[in-house]
């Protein structure tokens, strides 16, 4: 497919309608940060995710836009429920509900930095990671693991694991209330038992971060944020779990659609309508992986806490608990009318603005927190959202990627690696320095730069730049 780019700003680029696309697609991103490289097909994906039944208003892409499985990751569509809008497991990916969440400690810099190698390698210890089986919690039989695909955060809170408080500053409360276990096949329960409390491989972590920069006093002040404080920064998801739902709904999809009218330009976009038997079950499925990642973090939470507490003398509090990678059912206003959509963010936070009903009430007058992580040795940014965000209230949720991981692995060393991560005095554990380098900064996306573009196209507003000091990655 030929892609022609309209520029409609220095900011933002819309993509020609062509046969079969529904709605414009638009790209919330100046030139260089769009992926144009030949054979990249990012863009292509937004023309493709255009064409679903039921999209409405725009296929679009945050500008931390790249590659990914149907869907582009910092994809955003929304289908409408009444006329047969579909649901895509594409447009949520493998990792369902992967997210970020942000814990905060009453310390500064200068009182942490002494305490740092010996934080650094205790988290080294009790935190599992990398690839496969490792977890901070075995769940004793199939009943127990229910209680997790239920529950959520909330289980774990429930175990005390956590405090009440916790589960005020989660998205959706710490779960999501329509979980269907029995969508969830044996395969994936057998991956996600060996799996909860485990942050996994590629570009999840925990970060050990310091506040850098205010850039809006009222709203950090709200958030609990102030500068030179340290901060904790999680980011994982739903692991194997997730992985195999994710593929088992993508399969019994592409069996089925053709039965529904529905033919697709690519097969990763495999969907049925929402309301449909096959639409019902990956979201009940999907439901289920949101509520193991979002009890994953809190478990990574809960470690992280005790370990730092033993440490430091002090305690964590939870900023925000938000997920990047999930499907929606919400009620909008769209084209003068209310509709039920399904909100498809996939590599996008939801980012709600000031006043609406799903904010809790301390949080309500500056809009929702939304994460955005840089890479190890770069700033990571939070930013708030705001009224008026026309991408159904979606925000970018990282720097992106411009380098495959086989180019990073190719182009970087582990030495140069080291020495990068040296000279920004940042203290490193990785599980594998071989896969550390498919991480390095040079793979990814200006984190600066994508920021700047969420902000310029009103999909946010920045709050606070946060630097690391440690990184603890799989």
């Amino acid at each position: 497919m030929e892609i022609r780019l309209i520029e409609a700003g220095p900011w933002r680029f819309g993509i020609e309608r062509t046969d079969g696309m529904r709605v414009p697609g638009v790209a919330f991103a100046p030139r260089d940060l769009l992926p144009l490289e030949p054979g990249d097909k990012s863009l292509e994906q937004v023309a493709n995710v255009a064409t679903l039944p039921g999209i409405v208003r725009a296929s679009y892409a945050m500008p931390d836009i790249h590659w990914g499985y149907g869907f582009p990751i910092g994809g955003v569509a929304a289908t409408d429920v009444a006329t047969e809008g579909v649901v895509s497991p594409g447009g949520v990916g493998f990792d369902i509900s992967c997210g970020v969440r942000l814990l905060t400690a009453e310390l500064d810099r200068a009182s942490l930095l002494p305490h740092l190698p010996d934080l650094m390698d205790r988290l080294d210890r009790v935190i599992p990671r990398g690839l496969g089986r490792g977890c901070l919690w075995r769940p004793t039989g199939r009943a127990q693991l229910y209680e997790v695909l239920c529950g959520g955060a909330r289980y774990v809170v429930e175990q005390g694991h956590g405090v009440p408080r916790d589960l005020d500053r989660c998205e959706d409360r710490g779960a999501v209330d329509d979980a269907d276990v029995s969508q969830v096949a044996e395969r994936a329960l057998e991956r996600g038992a060996w799996q909860v409390g485990s942050l996994g491989s590629a570009n999840h972590f925990l970060e050990i971060q310091c506040v850098d920069a205010v850039l809006d006093e009222r709203c950090a002040k709200v958030f609990g944020l102030r500068a030179g404080q340290i901060c904790v920064m999680i980011h994982c998801g739903s692991r194997g779990l997730g992985h195999q739902i994710c593929g088992d709904h993508v399969r019994r999809m592409d069996a089925v659609q053709r039965r529904y009218g529905i033919s697709v330009p690519d097969p990763q976009l495999a969907c049925t309508p929402v309301d449909s038997p096959q639409g019902r079950a990956y979201l009940g499925a999907m439901a289920a992986a949101a509520n193991f990642a979002r009890a994953n973090r809190q478990w990574l939470s809960d470690a992280a806490r005790r370990v730092f507490w033993a440490v430091t003398g002090h305690d964590l509090e939870l900023v925000y608990d938000v997920s990047h990678n999930l499907a929606k059912l919400e009620t909008r206003q769209t084209d003068g009318t209310r509709r039920t959509l399904c909100v498809h963010r996939k590599g996008a936070t939801r980012a709600l603005p000031p006043g609406h009903p799903d904010l809790p009430e301390d949080l309500a007058a500056v809009g929702q927190p939304v994460f955005v992580p840089g890479t190890m040795g770069t700033a990571s940014y939070v930013m708030t959202g705001v009224t008026g965000n026309e991408a159904f209230d979606s925000c970018c949720h990282g720097a992106g990627r411009v380098w495959s991981r086989h180019r990073a692995q190719r182009e970087i060393t582990t030495e140069r690696l080291r020495a990068e991560l040296s000279d920004a005095k940042v203290a490193v554990r990785p599980a594998s320095w071989r896969s550390m380098t498919e991480e390095a900064p040079e793979a990814y996306k200006d984190v600066d730069a994508v920021v700047a573009a969420s902000e310029h196209n009103g999909l946010g507003r920045l709050v606070a730049r946060l630097v690391p000091l440690g990184v603890l990655k799989g």
